[in-house]
């Protein structure tokens, strides 16, 4: 059965007829062009496809496009924009650095958080999710108590545990993280950056 459906793809609307088994990576891939979401596993187990949706983080692989009907999607490469002309920010909040890129992707840049790249998009998007979750006071698996949560290493690699990185450049990007965090504010009062 085909769908009509909307969707905008980092700020521009994407009007497309899907079968209604079309996951959304493969519309955004195959249909629409948008590369940067990754097909690693197709079972949700890599966090390649991550992409925000409605700034909540999701596999894309795992998602059906006609779900997203009406949603607002941000890739890898719609983090990447300057402020929109209609006064709309870059997915994440915050404002990109004159370079062009959002905070986050200049902490992986400056932090050497990436082998081959393959993974990189998808740990990205990752990241500016679980900093929104982060900075809501949203709790971890690994949250102590009541306590606000701080983004040591272990909070860290907990929220970005669904990216898997083939390449091992952990030991980079848990760093990255801590940085975008401390650079753009994120860890608000009572929370905050430790080693």
């Amino acid at each position: 059965m085909m769908s009509e459906i909307t969707v905008h793809v980092d700020g521009t609307p994407r009007r497309l007829t899907v079968d209604t088994r079309t996951t959304l990576l493969d519309a955004l891939r195959e249909r629409l062009g948008v590369t940067s979401p990754k097909k690693g596993c197709d079972h949700g187990q890599c966090g390649a496809c991550t992409v925000l949706s409605g700034g909540r983080r999701v596999l894309s692989c795992l998602t059906l496009a006609v779900t997203q009907d009406g949603a607002r999607v941000v890739t890898a490469e719609g983090l990447a924009a300057h402020d929109r002309p209609d006064g709309e920010r870059p997915a994440g909040g915050q404002r990109s650095d004159d370079d062009g890129l959002h905070p986050v992707q200049r902490a992986f840049v400056d932090c050497d958080a990436f082998q081959c790249g393959y993974c990189t998009p998808g740990q990205v998007v990752s990241a500016v999710g679980m900093l929104d979750e982060f900075a809501r006071g949203w709790p971890s698996a690994v949250t102590e108590g009541t306590r606000p949560p701080r983004l040591d290493r272990a909070e860290v690699a907990e929220r970005m545990s669904g990216n898997l990185c083939r390449c091992a450049a952990y030991v980079n990007i848990v760093p990255a993280v801590q940085r975008a965090a401390a650079e753009s504010g994120t860890a608000a009062p009572g929370a905050g950056v430790a080693e």
